[in-house]
């Protein structure tokens, strides 16, 4: 295993996971609990590294949080929050056109995914980490998201304009790709964010089988 240094109080990058409402402190114990995790893991990561980044004491911690635990919830429920948010929206400004639908739910997912990478990972890695009770809760809303997949390529085969023989196993098969562009996306690659949203709209079209 690599032994990366721990980031420095004020030296962490900004994360999509907080809210305008958090007070400072809770800002910067989320950030660095985010840039510590993604590094270590969950189970490699001690309270007093998190306090120890975020420049203040374990003990204030608690006071926010309670727990690592309650903070690892927390950063994997906003996630979710974040990318069901973003992917209703998406599909609200979308129209009526099956493929129209498709193309922005994938866009939206990929563009999440793209933009909070370090976040993504984390709450992909890090799901087997949370208690039973939250885990319940990030599980449900990871349904939810599945869920507007599934009923946009269900809709498009209604409709005849996609011809995948499984609806519901082609929306799965599109939001596990789109998901999986965290893994492996690095920034100054050769394909900028917007191109690799393009291609997987067009993987994601030719996985329901849709009849240009």
């Amino acid at each position: 295993m690599v032994n990366a240094e721990k980031p420095r109080p004020g030296s962490l990058p900004p994360t999509t996971l907080t809210l305008p409402d958090d007070e400072p402190t809770a800002v910067a114990l989320i950030a660095a609990a985010v840039e510590v995790m993604s590094v270590h893991g969950y189970h490699g990561t001690s309270v007093r590294d998190i306090a120890a980044a975020a420049g203040t004491s374990p003990g204030i911690l608690y006071h926010h949080f309670g727990s690592k635990q309650v903070l690892l919830a927390t950063l994997l429920d906003r996630g979710l929050d974040a990318l069901v948010a973003a992917t209703e929206l998406a599909l609200d400004l979308a129209g009526d056109d099956p493929a129209d639908r498709l193309r922005a739910i994938v866009a939206a997912h990929v563009r999440m995914h793209l933009e909070a990478q370090r976040e993504s990972l984390l709450g992909n890695s890090e799901l087997r980490a949370l208690e039973p009770g939250a885990l319940r809760v990030v599980v449900a809303k990871r349904d939810v998201q599945q869920r507007i997949f599934d009923r946009v390529v269900r809709d498009g085969v209604r409709r005849g304009v996609f011809a995948a023989p499984h609806a519901e196993d082609a929306a799965r098969f599109v939001t596990a790709a789109c998901t999986a562009v965290a893994a492996w996306y690095r920034p100054g690659g050769p394909l900028s964010p917007d191109e690799i949203i393009q291609r997987h709209q067009e993987i994601s079209l030719d996985a329901v089988r849709y009849h240009r």
